[in-house]
């Protein structure tokens, strides 16, 4: 049984969009449909996009059945919890992606922007092949057509956190996917400064 504490206790959890146990069982699905398409490939390298795909990337890796390792990658394209369009490579690769099998692994596909741009880099370093796999996709937030080869679900265009995804490096650790609501936004906006609340 899974247990787990609030992220503090100012900050309730979120009502849940997909439970810990739906999470679980498409994790499986999705690793086994990787396992079948991939079979006969010798290793597959996952390239997890941080932070927010971390803990999808581990439990999909212990899932597969075929040799995988991981690396990963660091960008942006928020202004603070804005996004503006614009891709920055903030963390990159230690991996040589030359002949190599590439899974990119992303939390969420929102307006298509940051996967579009992993994969027109990714693609220039000559993978021997190279797809995608995101927990999540929001298609009515896509502003441009980006192709996700594995989706595990579609949500409505609500701001999701938990599983690693996360507003303001809160609720990240939640067990399962959980909707942001208003007034929870506001009691976040309206929290203390440490730096300048302390002693």
């Amino acid at each position: 049984m899974t247990s787990h504490k609030p992220p503090t206790a100012r900050f309730p959890e979120p009502p849940a969009l997909i439970a810990e146990g739906a999470i679980r069982a498409r994790v499986a699905s999705l690793a086994a449909r990787i396992d079948h398409d991939y079979r006969g490939c010798d290793e597959l390298l996952l390239v997890g996009v941080l932070r927010g795909a971390f803990i999808f990337l581990a439990d999909l890796s212990r899932r597969l059945a075929i040799a995988n390792h991981v690396d990963f990658i660091a960008l942006s394209s928020y202004q603070g919890t804005e996004q503006t369009g614009a891709v920055r490579l903030i963390m990159d690769l230690r991996t040589d992606l030359a002949g190599k099998h590439v899974l990119i692994v992303e939390d969420i596909v929102d307006t298509g922007h940051t996967l579009d741009y992993l994969l027109r880099t990714l693609a220039a370093r000559g993978p021997a092949s190279l797809r995608s796999c995101s927990l999540l996709r929001k298609r009515e937030r896509h502003e441009i057509d980006v192709h996700v080869d594995y989706v595990g679900f579609d949500v409505p265009d609500v701001w999701v956190i938990g599983y690693g995804l996360d507003y303001d490096d809160r609720w990240r650790t939640l067990p399962y996917i959980g909707v942001l609501e208003p007034e929870m936004l506001e009691r976040v906006a309206q929290r203390p400064d440490p730096a300048t609340s302390a002693g």
